[in-house]
């Protein structure tokens, strides 16, 4: 290969990663993420719970379902999740937000993950699923 098709080639290939980046949420503190691959949407045992329920009952390790909107993007895969009862700190790696949907401060969202409970400092859920929630 020559080296203007080599250039070619990394022109291209820079300027496809950029636009499949811009997906994801878009929040406060919004930062490019990259789409999720596709997941189980059937019937689940795993309870569903609120942020405060979860805090004060949750045990480590525990799988669970929460739902409500991520209001604030702490930085890296940090971000915070707000339902009627409180908020709970959030931990998404880019993988999991679904493909071709933005979510911002106002979409709502069913996370599903597993508790990260802490004796000491801030517990946080590790979040395995995303939904988009439709009314």
């Amino acid at each position: 290969m020559n080296r203007i098709s080599k250039i070619i080639a990394i022109t291209v290939l820079a300027a496809s990663s950029t636009a499949v980046i811009a997906q994801g949420y878009s929040g406060p503190s919004a930062t490019s993420v990259s789409p999720a691959s596709p997941s189980y949407t059937g019937p689940s045992a795993v309870p569903t719970m609120t942020a405060k329920q979860l805090l004060a009952n949750g045990v480590d390790d525990q799988y669970v379902t929460l739902n409500g909107k991520l209001v604030r993007h702490t930085g890296g895969k940090h971000y915070v999740l707000a339902d009627p009862s409180g908020e709970i700190q959030v931990e998404i790696s880019q993988k999991y937000f679904p493909a071709n949907q933005t979510i911002d401060a106002n979409t709502a969202v069913e996370l599903t993950g597993k508790f990260d409970k802490e004796r000491f400092g801030t517990s946080k859920l590790e979040v395995k699923q995303i939904k988009v929630v439709t009314k």
